[in-house]
């Protein structure tokens, strides 16, 4: 996780961490990105805050921002990337967050001419690269769109995400339906989960909405981070 939110929303990320938009619904049989905004209501570690997301388009490629603040913390995170033919390929990240007194800043950065991602700032030598990327890499961030799509695609929720300098293959298993409430209103929606040793990450998916209405982590059995879309339009 650059921070832990996007490992999950990096596949979540601090995954944990924590649009109002104008938003087109990407559906199974619309998958075309579009640009939208959302506002998400956020908690972490008991700490109560606000989540903005967003996807902005411009000259050819696309944006993918989450900025989360609260009274004790402030992350943001984006990633660039492009889309070839309905391949996502990153090709830049940041990953900005302060707690407290504790600052950390990170960069990406995904080449595919030579095929390599690498990353700079606060990262250890041994999480700075290069590795090694093949077709289909995603990062973390990049992980939560996708899952989106998939889901109202019935696809098979695999990915092989290459993030904060390391490489990991994910699974995401789809646990049934549930409501869930977005902007004051149920909706119907797909509840997708993965558990990594003491760590679960828990997603739901509502049918043209392009990003998860809700990402709930939890470690060892208890909440850590929790994000509820509060408004897209």
């Amino acid at each position: 996780m650059r921070s832990s939110f996007a490992r999950t929303l990096r596949p979540l990320g601090v995954a944990a961490l924590v649009a109002v938009a104008a938003l087109a619904p990407a559906t199974a049989a619309d998958a075309t990105l579009k640009p939208f905004n959302a506002d998400y209501v956020a908690s972490y570690m008991g700490m109560e805050g606000l989540a903005k997301m967003s996807l902005a388009q411009a000259n050819g490629q696309w944006k993918y921002t989450l900025s989360i603040k609260s009274s004790l913390a402030s992350l943001s995170q984006s990633t660039t990337f492009e889309d070839k033919g309905g391949q996502w390929r990153p090709l830049a990240g940041t990953d900005n967050a302060a707690v407290l007194i504790k600052k950390v800043n990170k960069q990406a950065q995904y080449d595919w001419a030579r095929g390599v991602a690498t990353w700079t700032g606060d990262v250890k030598p041994d999480r700075a690269g290069p590795v090694k990327l093949q077709a289909g890499d995603l990062d973390a961030m990049l992980v939560n769109l996708a899952i989106a799509r998939d889901v109202a695609a019935g696809k098979p929720l695999k990915y092989r995400m290459v993030d904060d300098g390391r490489v990991k293959d994910l699974t995401y298993t789809v646990a049934g339906k549930e409501p869930i409430n977005v902007d004051g209103k149920s909706r119907q929606a797909t509840k997708v989960t993965r558990t990594d040793g003491n760590k679960q990450t828990l997603l739901w998916v509502v049918d043209g909405l392009p990003v998860p209405a809700r990402i709930l982590q939890r470690k060892d059995g208890a909440d850590e981070m929790d994000l509820q879309l509060k408004a897209m339009r």
